[in-house]
């Protein structure tokens, strides 16, 4: 069952990779500025190489860790400013806005544990653990 970190990594990376090149559509920049993103022109095409980075660490299992980090620093942030569902009025929104807040705060959850136990097998940080003398592994990446 080594492959199941394997599995999650690819799903868990997925949403993101799919999202980065939205962060540089003219549309995606006037919402967030209109949501309240100071410099939006600036900080939604930085958020979106912030995902693409911290996705490609996660596929790769290549510091991990460091990745979902930058997730992390990258969802918080994003998940209040964007998907504000206690201030929507209208039933429907408030509704969509809070399934997206709590999709946000579940991919926080997934990016700590990521940040916790590290990328498992089939990793690039695995292979490097591998190489390290025995009582120089991390237990994270030995199991």
């Amino acid at each position: 069952m080594k492959s199941t970190a394997l599995v999650g990594r690819l799903l868990f990376s997925a949403l993101f990779l799919f999202s980065f090149p939205g962060h540089f559509k003219h549309e995606t920049i006037a919402f967030s500025a209109a949501q309240g993103v100071p410099l939006a022109s600036l900080l939604v095409p930085a958020s979106g190489i912030l995902e693409l980075v911290g996705a490609l660490s996660i596929i790769l299992g290549y510091r991990a860790r460091w990745g979902a980090a930058a997730l992390i620093a990258f969802l918080i942030p994003v998940t209040f400013m964007m998907h504000p569902f206690w201030s929507v009025s209208d039933p429907m929104g408030h509704q969509i806005q809070f399934v997206m807040f709590m999709k946000n705060i579940s991919l926080v959850g997934a990016a700590l544990m990521i940040v916790q136990l590290g990328a498992g097998a089939y990793s690039l940080d695995a292979r490097t653990e591998s190489r390290k003398p025995e009582g120089r592994r991390t237990a994270a990446v030995a199991a």
